[in-house]
C-alpha cells in the first residue's frame, strides 16, 4: 500500500468521525455534542486535557465540553490540576458564597488558572448551582500549596497545633521545582498529623486537609531527578493525583470532568516513558469508566514562563509564544488539521478500524506538549510521544489558538 493511499484512509477515517463543533463560545447550546454522547455511556471520569497550559481556546472548547457533561449526561464535579487546599474558597463560592471569585483563583497557587477564561467557568458553575437540583462541586487535587490546610489544622488541633504542625511550617512557602527538596523527615511529621487526628474527635473535613499536607510533605521532599524514577516529585504527584480522584469517586453518583494537561490525563506514561500518568493509573482502576480526551491546536499562540539561563523566576509574568502548522504526517496535528477545517472532537475508541487506520493509531508519533514553562528558541520544536490508541480514547482540536487572558 502506498504512503499515498495510507494517508488518504486516515484522512477520510478522521473526516469521517469528526463531531464539528458550532464555535467555542460558552452558553451556545449542547446539540451539536449529542452524537459523543454514545462513546461516554458508562464513562464516570472525562479527562479533559490541554496541550498548553496558557491557550484561551482550550478553556472554551473544555468550558463547551463541560455544560454538556453537566447538562445531558449529569456530571457532579469539576476537579481541576489545582491545589487541593485552596480550592475549597472558590467552591464555597461556586455554591453560593460570598467571597471574591477572583481572589479565590489567586489562590489556587498556579497562574494558568487566574485568567478570565477560567473566571467565566467559575460564574458558569455559580449560575447553574442556583438552580440545580444537585449541585457542581468545583475541587482542586494537586497537594501542592497547602497553607490553607496548615491554617485549618490549627484550628482543629488546638493546644496540640505547635508541637505537631511547627514542623511542616516550611510547607506553606514550598515551590516544587524551586530549591532543594526538604529533609524526608518531614513526610514522617506529617504522617503523625494524620495519625494523631485518625483518633481524635474532629470535624469531617480534617483528614482530608491532613492528607493534602501529608501529600504535599511527600513531594516537598523529593528529587525532581533520581537514578531511580520512583523517587521522583513527578511519579509520585501523578500518583497523589489519582488518589484524589478516586476519593472523589468514593461516592458512587460521582462523576467527575477532570481538567488537566495531556500529559497527566493521557492512559500511558509521560517525562521520556519514566512517569506513569495520572491517566495511567485510573484507567488501571476504573477500564474504561475512563475517558482520556486530549486536547490539541494547530497553530496560534499560548502564554508560558520563560527561563533564563534554565532558572525561571516566578515574579516574572509568562510571555506569549507562537508555533505554527506543521505538516509533516509523524505530527498528529498534522493529519487532524486535514480532516476538518474548524474545531472538532473526534472519539477514537469505537467503531471499525480500517488496516492503515489501525497501523497509524498504533505506531509512534508526535504531538505539541508545553508546560508552564518553554524555551525562547526550542519551543517551536518541542513535542511529546505518543501512540493515540494506547494513550487516548478521544482528541478535541483548535485549528489556531491565541494567549490566555491573565486577571
Amino acid at each position: 500500500m502506498s504512503g499515498t493511499t495510507t494517508e488518504d484512509e486516515v484522512a477520510a477515517w478522521l473526516r469521517a468521525r469528526a463531531i464539528p463543533l458550532n464555535g467555542l463560545k460558552p452558553g451556545a447550546g449542547t446539540a451539536d455534542l449529542a452524537p459523543f454522547r454514545a462513546a461516554l455511556d458508562g464513562v464516570r471520569v472525562v479527562g479533559l486535557g490541554e496541550a498548553t497550559h496558557g491557550s484561551r481556546e482550550f478553556f472554551l472548547i473544555r468550558h463547551r465540553l463541560l455544560e454538556f457533561l453537566v447538562e445531558e449526561l449529569g456530571f457532579t464535579t469539576l476537579a481541576v490540576e489545582a491545589s487541593a487546599s485552596a480550592s475549597t474558597e472558590v467552591d464555597d463560592y461556586v455554591q453560593g458564597g460570598s467571597g471574591d471569585p477572583v481572589e479565590a483563583l489567586a489562590g489556587l497557587g498556579f497562574w494558568t488558572l487566574h485568567t478570565a477564561e477560567m473566571l467565566t467557568v467559575v460564574e458558569w458553575l455559580r449560575d447553574h448551582n442556583r438552580t440545580a437540583a444537585r449541585k457542581v462541586r468545583f475541587v482542586g487535587i494537586d497537594p501542592q500549596y497547602p497553607a490553607t490546610s496548615l491554617d485549618a489544622l490549627r484550628t482543629y488541633l488546638g493546644d496540640d497545633a505547635p508541637g505537631l504542625l511547627d514542623p511542616l511550617a516550611p510547607l506553606a512557602g514550598k515551590r516544587l521545582g524551586v530549591g532543594p527538596p526538604l529533609d524526608r523527615r518531614i513526610e514522617a511529621d506529617a504522617r503523625r498529623v494524620e495519625d494523631f487526628l485518625a483518633g481524635a474527635s474532629v470535624p469531617f473535613e480534617a483528614p482530608a486537609h491532613a492528607r493534602i499536607v501529608r501529600q504535599c510533605a511527600d513531594l516537598a521532599s523529593r528529587p525532581l531527578r533520581h537514578s531511580d524514577p520512583a523517587q521522583t516529585v513527578s511519579v509520585a504527584r501523578d500518583r497523589f493525583l489519582a488518589d484524589n480522584v478516586d476519593l472523589l469517586l468514593s461516592d458512587p453518583d460521582a462523576k467527575v470532568a477532570l481538567w488537566a494537561h495531556n500529559g497527566h490525563i493521557m492512559k500511558g506514561s509521560h517525562s521520556g516513558g519514566s512517569v506513569p500518568a495520572m491517566g495511567l493509573h485510573l484507567r488501571q482502576r476504573h477500564g474504561e469508566a475512563y475517558y482520556a480526551l486530549g486536547v490539541l491546536f494547530g497553530t496560534g499562540r499560548f502564554r508560558a514562563r520563560r527561563p533564563r539561563f534554565g532558572k525561571v523566576d516566578p515574579a516574572k509574568p509568562p510571555v506569549t509564544f507562537r508555533v505554527p502548522l506543521v505538516r509533516r504526517p509523524t505530527i498528529v496535528e498534522a493529519r487532524l488539521a486535514t480532516a476538518h477545517p474548524g474545531d472538532h472532537v473526534i472519539d477514537l475508541r469505537s467503531g471499525p478500524r480500517p488496516e492503515a487506520v489501525a497501523r497509524w493509531l498504533g505506531e509512534p508519533l508526535h504531538m505539541r506538549g508545553y508546560g508552564a514553562v518553554a524555551r525562547r528558541f526550542t519551543h517551536k520544536l518541542s513535542y511529546m510521544s505518543t501512540v493515540l490508541v494506547e494513550h487516548f480514547d478521544g482528541i478535541a482540536f483548535v485549528p489556531e489558538t491565541t494567549g490566555s487572558t491573565p486577571l
